[in-house]
């Protein structure tokens, strides 16, 4: 491929508005601040093509650059990441058309219909192995989440986390990881983080941690045990299901990254939520903690 070729593609995907993106990687717009969207690497503000990350004192413009700040890939593989799963077609939509309809409680986290993942157990195995030998996931702890669909493999070999609500478990969305060499994460289309959320732990137990991922969690309950730990898709301070679950008197703790994001949104949780304790992670997150045998 010519250098000629790359920039028409890239000129392409980095029209694509910056709020469809981040609905599609999981980002909630604030309740208050239009302006300011919850992301996977902490609060961003967003004006027309530009963004900016205080927290990190780091920022940019166009599509490309809020891909490679998201997702930590460099800008070929933003491009290809925004050719895959967002296409042409989105540059022409215009940023105000995105979360505009009238119904607000349905567009609180995509307002899109939800498009959970089709199952491919071809993919599985290597979803396996990712898990159990790159992520130091145990087995034991695994297959149960995998028997019970909670986590399974996508037609492109990506691991998939089921995110629930409800004594049913209804599906309300996805945590998707890729297993490839270029690691990415994203969420479903549709998924509804202030509904739902993925879960794993001892069932009974009274003690919740709150991660910032799928993975964090199941590693975090490996390394504790006896508790039950929930993932808020990203370092959120205030779901809105939480309040619930501090109704109903679990001994809650935010188990955020041991980064400045994290940190700053626990910080923002607790002053919301008194009652909720700091646990920080013994390495920068608890899959990192796992996999250094803390």
């Amino acid at each position: 491929m010519t250098f000629d070729d790359f920039r028409r593609r890239a000129d392409i995907v980095r029209r694509i508005p910056l709020e469809i993106v981040l609905t599609y990687r999981g980002a909630t717009r604030d309740r208050n601040d239009r302006a300011k969207w919850h992301s996977e690497q902490g609060p961003l503000s967003v004006t027309g093509a530009k963004f900016t990350n205080w927290h990190r004192n780091t920022g940019g413009g166009g599509a490309i650059d809020l891909v490679m700040h998201l997702a930590g890939v460099d800008c070929g593989a933003a491009v290809t990441w925004l050719e895959q799963h967002l296409g042409a077609q989105h540059a022409a939509v215009r940023p105000s058309a995105v979360g505009s309809s009238s119904n607000s409680s349905q567009n609180a986290s995509d307002p899109r219909p939800l498009r959970l993942p089709v199952p491919d157990d071809r993919k599985l195995a290597r979803v396996r192995r990712y898990l159990i030998r790159e992520r130091a996931l145990a087995a034991h702890l695994l297959e149960p989440l995998i028997e019970a669909g909670k986590v399974y493999a996508d037609g492109q070999a990506n691991a998939v986390f089921l995110m629930v609500v409800g004594k049913a478990n209804r599906p309300i969305g996805a945590e998707l990881r890729g297993t490839g060499k270029r690691p990415w994460r994203g969420m479903a289309p549709g998924s509804r983080k202030d509904r739902g959320y993925f879960w794993v732990g001892a069932k009974g137990s009274h003690r919740i941690i709150l991660c910032e991922s799928a993975i964090d969690a199941i590693s975090c309950f490996q390394l504790l045990d006896d508790c039950i730990c929930i993932s808020t898709s990203g370092a959120r301070p205030d779901a809105p299901w939480l309040r619930g679950l501090i109704a109903r008197r679990y001994k809650i703790s935010c188990g955020f990254d041991r980064d400045a994001p994290g940190e700053l949104a626990a910080d923002d949780m607790i002053a919301l939520h008194p009652s909720i304790h700091r646990l920080r992670p013994p390495a920068h997150d608890w899959n990192d903690a796992l996999k250094a045998g803390l």
